[in-house]
């Protein structure tokens, strides 16, 4: 059956975690090769300035679910086993709207197995300590109820398989290794496995939304051997470094495979893009076996299809690695939006510039289930600028993580951006327009005094009233104890 009998279109959710924004080939990447997202954006829509406001899983993830900034969801910064309390929550709201609703792979969410108004999850959050501690009494059946590829896996291939087998860690972005298993057990394709599944036994009566959440390109790095010689030998160029960045303390961190911050030797950062990258062709390989099989259904003309990230990969940028930072490489996600069947008037082909976050993709997918959007919702559908309209848009979005000494906040419109450090009062602006990878930090030149102060003023805006204190009297406070959770939700 080619679509429910309401005629609303179905929706298919594509979330890869720890995906920077720039790894497709549609993008110009010198390297990476994505043929099957190149072909949705070549169909649909492809954004220029997605962000992740609070670049972390968590966080990211709030924004997904609720449609609220980090300021309404409380979550603005990375902290597990806060539980999910949302009135209203994406899937909640589309069941209510005569959806069946499924996610399969990474939710991150807690209790686990909070189906956030899911009928049904097939999880596979990836490795987390807290759910891996050997001293619960209970660790085992915790664990089982915490991952079910873990299950499967071992199940399929033998009762002996872990998580660790390959000894990556799971931040790890410095270090890489093939996948030393058949490639059909590797969790990515598991990930499309499940869904498929999904999409045979779906209420046929019903439209569908489908959430396949890949747990990659997050690390660990652990390409199928297929995919990892696609890249292990190409000739990377250097990442960028900006006239900010303190050499000196880069080169203390360079030899921990877990480093936030360090200057890796290259053949090892050399391998690790390569490690990267070949998850990345892995998923676009993966999402093109879904969208077969959803052809063969007689699904694909009638569903809708996003695929973003919830969150970057710094990945050597300024010797820094994995995420929570401001910077484009961590913040910045790819984002781009398909109707195969015309009825919603996209402009086929086109790309928007608007400042777009994840907190959009809430009332997006309501806006295209024609179903109502919570008074609570802070995000706006796209869809108008997908269909070419000019409507009234945010001059910017404000983002954040707390994250110790580099607690930080920025502002941004895509052209424009400002970072403000609040341990130390350090202030970065950078011209993306001009400079896209961050290189020249133009806060004390004098040409940019104005702007600069013009910048400071909308953070201090967002920041006023904070409970944290970060502004008195209309001034940026340095130093100020930054929390990872607000304490309305707590």
């Amino acid at each position: 059956m080619s679509q429910s009998s309401t005629g609303k279109s179905n929706i298919l959710l594509f979330t890869v975690d720890q995906m920077r924004w720039d790894c497709l080939s549609i993008m110009g990447h010198p390297v990476v090769e994505t043929p099957n997202l190149d072909q949705l954006a070549k169909s649909g829509v492809l954004f220029d300035s997605a962000y992740a406001a609070t670049p972390s899983c968590i966080p990211a993830r709030a924004a997904i679910f609720t449609g609220m900034s980090q300021r309404s969801n409380g979550r603005v910064g990375y902290q597990d086993r806060v539980p999910w309390r949302y009135e209203h929550t994406l899937p909640g709201e589309l069941a209510k709207a005569g959806y069946h609703t499924q996610c399969v792979g990474k939710m991150h969410v807690y209790p686990v197995r909070n189906l956030c108004g899911f009928h049904n999850v097939v999880l596979h959050d990836g490795y987390f300590h807290h759910n891996r501690n050997r001293t619960a009494t209970a660790f085992s059946s915790h664990l089982d109820q915490c991952d079910d590829y873990l299950v499967w896996l071992r199940q399929t291939a033998g009762a002996e398989h872990d998580l660790l087998d390959l000894g990556l860690d799971c931040n790890s972005s410095t270090v890489t290794r093939p996948w030393h298993l058949p490639e059909r057990l590797h969790p990515t394709n598991w990930t499309v496995e499940q869904s498929i599944d999904f999409l045979r036994r779906r209420d046929p009566d019903k439209p569908f939304f489908l959430w396949t959440s890949f747990v990659r390109p997050h690390s660990p790095l652990d390409p199928p051997q297929a995919y990892f010689d696609m890249y292990k030998d190409v000739e990377m160029d250097e990442p960028p470094v900006g006239d900010w960045v303190d050499e000196e303390l880069a080169a203390e961190g360079a030899y921990e495979p877990t480093t936030i911050f360090g200057k890796i030797p290259k053949r090892r950062l050399d391998r690790a893009r390569a490690g990267y990258y070949a998850l990345i062709s892995h998923i676009d390989d993966q999402v093109g076996r879904l969208l077969k099989v959803m052809k063969e259904y007689g699904l694909y003309e009638n569903t809708t299809i996003l695929f973003t990230s919830d969150h970057g990969e710094m990945m050597g940028d300024h010797h820094y690695f994995r995420k929570a930072l401001p910077y484009e490489g961590s913040a910045k996600v790819p984002f781009l939006l398909y109707d195969p069947s015309g009825r919603l008037d996209f402009k086929a082909g086109s790309r928007v510039s608007e400042v777009v976050e994840l907190r959009d993709i809430m009332p997006t997918l309501l806006d295209i289930a024609d179903a109502p959007i919570p008074s609570n919702v802070d995000g706006q559908s796209v869809l108008p600028l997908c269909q070419g309209e000019n409507p009234f848009w945010r001059n910017y979005i404000h983002g954040e993580h707390a994250f110790g000494r580099l607690s930080n906040h920025f502002v941004t419109d895509g052209r424009i951006k400002y970072i403000w450090y609040s341990q130390t009062g350090e202030e970065q602006l950078f011209n993306l327009t001009e400079d896209p990878s961050e290189k020249i930090n133009l806060a004390h030149s004098p040409l940019y005094s104005s702007k600069l102060s013009e910048w400071r003023s909308y953070l201090t805006q967002e920041l006023e009233g904070r409970e944290e204190g970060y502004v008195h009297q209309g001034c940026l406070i340095v130093g100020r104890k930054p929390t990872a959770v607000l304490s309305h939700i707590l």
